[in-house]
């Protein structure tokens, strides 16, 4: 029951509602996004002391996520209320070159635009997904923002798609992240000055630090309770089936209980991984991390990326989010990666 209802997820991204908090003085963000790519295995030296390997190089599987840099598109408030913490404003970009114009309201088309104000009628607009501001309102925003009594302040950022070749879709997805650090005046000092403007992953996270990774898992469609929970199978003396639950209750009860385990949805959910390690986070002077061939289901890796240690939920092209550790460990040992394999994964 740890992971119940066990239902298929509203959409392919998963919502973050919490963020850690920090101690730290210096205001930065906290979390960021990515798409897995694939996995592949590297060497890296183990700086454990009380290893029994330590000193020596060790085979590790990891996961390669590409994260093209991410836009800054509004900065909101929250306050606290007798209900919990509630939007208290928000400050939105205005359209600029940062900011992906599909994100933005539109005409449809010049002609029926052209057409409709001959006919004195409004003009269709379609591709819209965040309000169009005007500077002076941004301004207001901003001052009423200033004025209130703010517990928190986070940032909406939208992906860029359209830079990974190996996605379907270009629509940007947004997002909320959290800040981290500071008091409230100098955590919206810092979001103005990056309003509009671009993230990259070497702003956020660090080689060697730890985060949580939230993702949705590989859809599996409907399953019998065997493979869903596990069930032992039925006796071969049993009649007519055995890959089913024995037993669904007792006379008494006029129903079946939620707690019996039966067959449903399996794969596609909500699911986070805790202290994943990151082993490399991309420079322009590293090596090409693309195997030979591309990866599977793939393709080439054509932005920065990060090399996590292990696996990660969901199949290739599945978006991911990353957050600081909410359980971090202790401090983690230094990271030296001596080899990344790039050969063909293809098989052969």
């Amino acid at each position: 029951m740890g992971y119940s209802p066990r239902k298929r997820a509203l959409r392919q991204f998963p919502r973050i509602t919490s963020w850690p908090d920090s101690e730290s003085s210096e205001v930065r963000v906290q979390g960021f996004a990515g798409w897995k790519a694939g996995m592949t295995h590297l060497l890296i030296r183990d700086q454990n002391p009380k290893s029994t390997s330590s000193g020596q190089e060790v085979r590790k599987a990891v996961t390669v996520v590409e994260t093209p840099p991410m836009n800054v598109l509004a900065v909101r408030g929250y306050r606290m209320t007798p209900y919990g913490k509630q939007t208290a404003g928000e400050v939105w970009s205005d359209a600029s070159e940062n900011v992906p114009s599909s994100l933005f309201p539109r005409y449809a088309n010049q002609t029926r635009g052209e057409r409709d104000a001959e006919e004195g009628r409004k003009p269709a607009t379609r591709g819209g997904r965040i309000p169009k501001r005007v500077p002076k309102a941004n301004e207001e925003s901003a001052r009423s923002l200033r004025e209130q009594d703010l517990t928190e302040v986070r940032l909406i950022v939208c992906t860029q798609p359209e830079k990974v070749g190996s996605i379907p879709s270009k629509t940007p997805e947004i997002m909320e992240i959290g800040l981290v650090g500071g008091d409230i005046e100098a955590k919206l000092d810092w979001a103005m000055e990056r309003l509009g403007g671009e993230i990259g992953l070497d702003d956020v996270y660090n080689v060697g630090q730890e985060i949580d990774v939230v993702g949705v898992t590989k859809g599996k469609g409907w399953q019998g309770s065997i493979k869903r929970f596990g069930l032992k199978l039925l006796s071969h003396k049993n009649s007519k089936r055995r890959r089913q639950g024995g037993n669904m209750g007792d006379f008494g009860t006029g129903y079946v209980r939620k707690t019996i385990r039966q067959a449903g949805q399996v794969g596609y959910h909500k699911r986070t991984e805790l202290n994943k390690k990151i082993l490399r986070i991309s420079t322009p002077d590293e090596s090409e991390i693309t195997p030979a061939g591309g990866f599977l289901n793939y393709g080439e890796v054509r932005n920065p990326y990060m090399i996590i240690q292990g696996s990660l939920p969901g199949p290739a092209k599945r978006l991911l989010r990353f957050r600081d550790a909410t359980r971090p460990r202790k401090a983690s040992e230094n990271v030296e990666v001596t080899y990344v394999s790039t050969s063909s994964k293809q098989g052969v």
